[in-house]
């Protein structure tokens, strides 16, 4: 505290003179006139208004631009007045009929009749009220609680297993919230189906093609980088949930354990195995949530697309014979025939009992069990084991490729670093020839960086790496990033053991001591030597040691002997030698 020494007083006790920096006295402040102070703070015309409206408009829909700083005019302005929709009241419910002498009003049911009972029945319901029953609350929790949201798909049915009731939701309610769809499972599906469904997508959200592995994944690491920008893009925040939103079935808990690199939440191949939302650290900034599966009502839906969808689980189905008709309409007769080693049928009764008699499921006398039956073949659709894909329903295929590049060109500019190779999803199931046609086509994936773009994309990482993410461990993403660094591996160790193979083995005794005169020729070949090949291999468990020691046990220590039987077997032996 600062003191100028003591005030003097007079005789009374009144300050005469006030020490430093304990003055009462201020001078009397002085406005300047000006007319300023009387008008508006800031000022906007019609024209300024117009022009910022329509530049806003064009770019308020686009999900690769993100408003940074929210102006100071305030947004409900730039909003057009005419395309609110019109009541049609009048035309619903007439003036006269309303207000009329022929009105017909009914009456309301009120559950109290008094203002009595209804500041008693208030007091009663907000002692009662549990936060954690409401329903509405637990609805809408990870996308409250969430600044990211993934919507998970299914790649062989990516509109079906949509949730479009999110979207709206975020898009009303939410417009802060970035949302982005992940295209699960690829590996099932053609890599030209891949590409589609992406380019399709990809104009309304950003969408990423993803397998999820914990050894051999595709789109982790575009996945990983996508994160790390949209940390530098809320640095001021001190944290980021990434919530992950879908159907049932959709694989949403396999891509945590594909992002951690090892088993964090419970996975099974049936719906309803995730019932509590976790929440889940990722790196020091970027945190994700494990949302149970959703399944929004919709009138469009039948109980078969339900089904199908892997939304209900097979074993609590009553009559599951009755979902076997449309897989035969809709898979291929041939992929049919060879996933269970058939000729052919004449209708689902039929493929049903072939498939019974084969699989030896009978009942007694010999007759085929329907029902197992038919709960195996669904099971065999949920899991992927039967080939099937839906494509995109576009009506002209030129003027989709041409806005499919256009896209791409879009999102290489403004998602820098975030690319994808189709070519390296590694498709397990087995698909015919018609169907791989069009996979030697050359719109089949994205078009290849040259090595100015791969260098400004190195950068551009390097430069978002905040000194938050310095803790992650980035070995871990280099071991099980993508499978193109599966692929770089495999590639490095061929090579390496093909230059071992064509160098000479010299035994060290057939060598001469004496030194060999050094040559003009020797700098050439010197000068000509290969550089040394690099690898990815790290040097962990049993790539680099010779035998992998799990349990850190010695597998040749003896186990130890009695001392009573080792001093009777050294007195035998010291009575032979006498």
């Amino acid at each position: 505290m600062l003191k100028g020494g003591k005030p003097i007083r007079n005789e009374k006790g009144k300050i005469i003179k006030s020490a430093l920096y304990q003055s009462r006295e201020v001078t009397v402040g002085r406005v300047q006139p000006n007319r300023r102070w009387f008008g508006n703070t800031r000022v906007i015309g019609q024209k300024e208004l117009e022009s910022f409206r329509e530049s806003l408009g064009g770019k308020v829909d686009d999900p690769y631009q993100v408003l940074l700083k929210q102006n100071k005019l305030p947004m409900s302005l730039l909003a057009d007045a005419t395309k609110v929709a019109r009541m049609h009241m009048v035309e619903t419910e007439p003036f006269i009929d309303t207000f009329g002498p022929k009105a017909q009003r009914k009456r309301p049911k009120l559950k109290f009749g008094t203002m009595k009972d209804m500041i008693s029945e208030t007091n009663n319901s907000l002692e009662k009220y549990d936060e954690k029953s409401d329903q509405s609350l637990i609805s809408n929790l990870v996308t409250d609680w969430t600044e990211e949201a993934r919507d998970s798909v299914f790649s062989k049915d990516p509109i079906g297993t949509r949730c479009k009731v999110v979207e709206q939701y975020i898009k009303k309610e939410a417009k802060h919230k970035h949302l982005i769809f992940l295209l699960n499972k690829c590996d099932l599906i053609p890599t030209w189906v891949t590409t589609k469904w992406v380019g399709l997508l990809s104009k309304e959200y950003p969408t990423l093609a993803f397998h999820a592995s914990i050894n051999n994944s595709f789109g982790k690491g575009s996945l990983i980088q996508l994160l790390r920008q949209f940390s530098n893009l809320h640095s001021d925040k001190k944290q980021i949930s990434v919530g992950f939103i879908g159907y049932p079935n959709t694989g949403k808990s396999s891509i945590i354990n594909t992002l951690r690199s090892k088993k964090v939440c419970s996975v099974a191949p049936i719906p309803g195995e995730t019932k509590v939302w976790r929440y889940i650290t990722l790196m020091k900034r970027i945190y994700l949530i494990d949302c149970p599966g959703i399944v929004p009502p919709s009138d469009d839906d039948s109980e078969t697309d339900i089904v199908l969808r892997g939304v209900v689980r097979i074993e609590n189905l009553k009559t599951p014979e009755d979902f076997v008709p449309p897989i035969l309409e809709r898979v291929r007769k041939e992929y049919l025939k060879r996933t269970y080693n058939l000729r052919d049928w004449n209708d689902h009764l039929d493929f049903l009992y072939q498939i019974a008699q084969k699989s030896g499921k009978l009942l007694k006398k010999g007759e085929p069990d329907i029902s197992t039956v038919s709960k195996m073949i669904l099971n065999d659709w949920l899991r992927g084991k039967i080939p099937y894909f839906t494509l995109p329903l576009v009506e002209n295929e030129n003027d989709n490729n041409e806005n499919i590049d256009e896209n791409d060109a879009e999102k290489k500019k403004i998602l820098k670093g975030v690319e994808q190779e189709f070519n390296n999803i590694h498709v397990t199931t087995e698909f015919l020839q018609d169907d791989l046609k069009k996979d030697e086509s050359p719109d089949e994936s994205t078009t290849k960086t040259d090595e100015k773009d791969e260098e400004e994309k190195t950068q551009h990482l390097s430069d978002e790496k905040g000194s938050d993410e310095k803790d992650f461990d980035e070995n871990k993403i280099q071991h099980s990033s993508d499978e193109e660094d599966i692929e770089k591996t495999h590639s490095d160790q061929k090579t390496t053991n093909k230059s071992k193979k064509e160098i000479p083995i010299v035994n060290n005794k057939n060598r001469k001591k004496r030194k060999r005169k050094r040559n003009d020729s020797d700098d050439e070949v010197e000068r000509i030597k290969e550089p040394r090949l690099k690898t990815n291999k790290q040097k962990i468990g049993v790539q680099y040691y010779e035998t992998a020691n799990v349990k850190n046990k010695n597998r040749n220590k003896k186990p130890p002997q009695d001392s009573t039987k080792l001093e009777k077997k050294f007195k035998k032996m010291g009575a032979k030698k006498n």
